[in-house]
């Protein structure tokens, strides 16, 4: 990263920072959590987020990417959460790594991060993925075998289920939207007004960074935001691999 690059990307996050997290404030009524979606973000910027802006939760979607950045984190009071699909041959790299995993959807999932969470001797929490929107190529339990899941999950000591997080589909309204925000608040208030399932936390993690506001008023606990707050996403593996192309272009 250029000195002219990272520049601007902290001009970008000095701005965008503190404006939404006032309103993270202000439309989750003071009880909500801004989680930064960093894929792709240098983690001198992240830092520069945390010891600068007040930044204290990140999220990664990639295993190799957290595991790049970790020891250079500035951790203190930073909470790390994995917001991305995980592989169940992956968990034993960051069970000890994270504080909340968003994104189990499966009892192969479920059973490999009890079994690594044991070995590390912790009690991970967890979200339950639920595909509202019932799409066929995406993970996510259907809503209406979400309690049968989560009788499975409670017979998993080293798993502790706070919650759940969901994603509509990327081609719905904004209306369309807000309406699966709604029916997944009303999965969960449902789920804990029965106290059928031991979920001892209210965590609903929803709403990304067009969608942010309309979640935190739907009841959404945690929103997960990155290009909003960080700028358009830089994929450095494609800028190498067009780089990579153009020399070999020159050097024809």
């Amino acid at each position: 990263m250029t000195e002219k690059s990272y520049k601007e990307r902290l001009d970008i996050l000095s701005e965008n920072l503190p404006r939404i997290m006032s309103e993270v404030k202000e439309y989750g009524k003071g009880k909500a959590k801004l989680l930064a979606a960093t894929k792709t973000v240098p983690v001198e910027v992240i830092n520069y987020a945390i010891d600068h802006l007040g930044l204290t939760c990140i999220g990664e979607n990639r295993v190799q990417e957290l595991l790049e950045k970790y020891d250079a984190l500035h951790k203190d009071g930073l909470e790390i959460h994995f917001i991305g699909r995980l592989q169940t041959n992956k968990v034993k790299y960051i069970i000890d790594k994270v504080s909340l995993i968003h994104s189990v959807d499966s009892e192969k999932l479920a059973r490999e991060i009890n079994r690594q969470a044991e070995k590390h001797g912790i009690v991970m929490d967890v979200l339950v993925e639920v595909n509202v929107g019932r799409e066929e190529s995406k993970g996510g339990i259907y809503p209406e075998e979400l309690s049968a899941f989560l009788d499975i999950l409670a017979a998993y000591p080293h798993i502790r289920t706070v919650g759940l997080m969901a994603i509509p589909p990327v081609d719905a309204t904004k209306e369309e939207t807000v309406n699966y925000f709604q029916q997944t608040y009303q999965i969960l208030v449902d789920i804990l007004q029965k106290k059928l399932h031991n979920i001892d936390r209210y965590v609903l993690s929803m709403g990304m960074s067009d969608t942010y506001k309309e979640a935190l008023v739907c009841g959404a606990t945690v929103v997960r935001v990155g290009s909003a707050l960080f700028g358009k996403r830089i994929y450095p593996q494609k800028e190498e691999q067009a780089s990579s192309a153009l020399h070999k272009t020159i050097e024809k």
